[in-house]
């Protein structure tokens, strides 16, 4: 009974010990990335006036399109949709062209998209949705799976139009 008793704390100790040390792993592992949207979040503040953040998403689709997409609201409560380009260092890139910021009212919402894929793509599972760029224009990009397969497809975040014909991944 003695012996159980001294075990007890001590085992308790290491795995306190081996939550401690998982949890700085993964803070370690998740800096970069924290670094980059917290330094996304402060040019869509400075350069395009955004006073609320209700979501940050990273896209990256080519070394040319390292985004970081915002999505919040101005000082007048206009819903913004913001995309600030990003180099692949993790850098915001700085230059007159690399921030846009739309009004979510001028484009295409998410709700929106979600219908307009509905409509297209019957029995789609929709694996993932994110605001991005593709070959220069704002689009939605859409990961999804099809009859065993899985695709691209971009929408245009202007009107909801589909930007070429998409991407098949190959199958096994």
């Amino acid at each position: 009974m003695r012996k159980r008793k001294k075990w007890l704390p001590l085992g308790i100790g290491v795995v306190l010990l081996l939550l401690f040390g998982l949890g700085q792993f993964y803070a370690y592992i998740m800096k970069d990335q924290w670094n980059e949207r917290n330094a996304a979040k402060e040019v869509a503040k400075s350069r395009a006036g955004l006073t609320e953040i209700t979501k940050a998403q990273k896209s990256v689709w080519d070394e040319n399109s390292v985004y970081w997409v915002l999505t919040g609201k101005n000082s007048a409560g206009t819903k913004l949709m913001v995309w600030v380009r990003f180099t692949l260092d993790g850098k915001p890139a700085g230059g007159a062209n690399d921030i846009y910021a739309e009004e979510l009212s001028k484009g295409t919402s998410e709700q929106e998209i979600r219908a307009i894929i509905a409509a297209q793509l019957p029995g789609a599972a929709i694996k993932r949705l994110l605001p991005g760029v593709f070959n220069g224009e704002y689009a939605w990009q859409v990961f999804y799976k099809l009859d065993n397969r899985y695709y691209y497809q971009f929408y245009r975040f202007a009107d909801g139009t589909a930007i070429g014909e998409g991407y098949s991944l190959p199958s096994k």
